[in-house]
């Protein structure tokens, strides 16, 4: 079974930033997450999940939602089989339950279709001065 763990979540200010990571286990031998595109979403209190971004596994080109476009980077670290989502100008808007996800059969688009398999339990964002 497929788990997925996040860190990097805090309580930072208006304008800080943050850089989350994803690592995973459980992949069949010689599997790694590098295999895996990966989906970064979010969920505030009383909101809808909402997907922020994505990197594919055969190219890594990736997709940013509009609404954090310009502000957070995903990326991927093949020597260390890590998936990273950096923000930056952070604003009080961005504060979530922050996931990735991932499942060899979902597609990394700019849709950020929440339609995957296996999730991570979630690191905190708080934006607050």
């Amino acid at each position: 079974q497929v788990q997925l763990v996040e860190s990097g979540g805090a309580t930072v200010q208006p304008g800080g930033s943050l850089t989350l990571s994803c690592i995973g286990s459980g992949f069949s031998p010689g599997v790694t997450l590098d295999f895996y595109p990966v989906g970064w979403f979010r969920q505030a209190p009383g909101k809808k999940r909402e997907g922020v971004a994505c990197i594919r596994n055969n190219d890594d080109s990736t997709y940013v939602s509009d609404s954090v476009k310009g502000r957070f980077t995903v990326s991927r670290d093949r020597n260390t089989n890590t998936v990273y989502l950096r923000l930056d100008n952070l604003k009080p808007e961005d504060t979530a339950l922050y996931y990735c996800a991932t499942d060899n059969h979902w597609i990394c688009t700019k849709r950020l279709d929440s339609n995957v398999d296996y999730w991570g339990q979630g690191t905190q964002v708080t934006v607050s001065s």
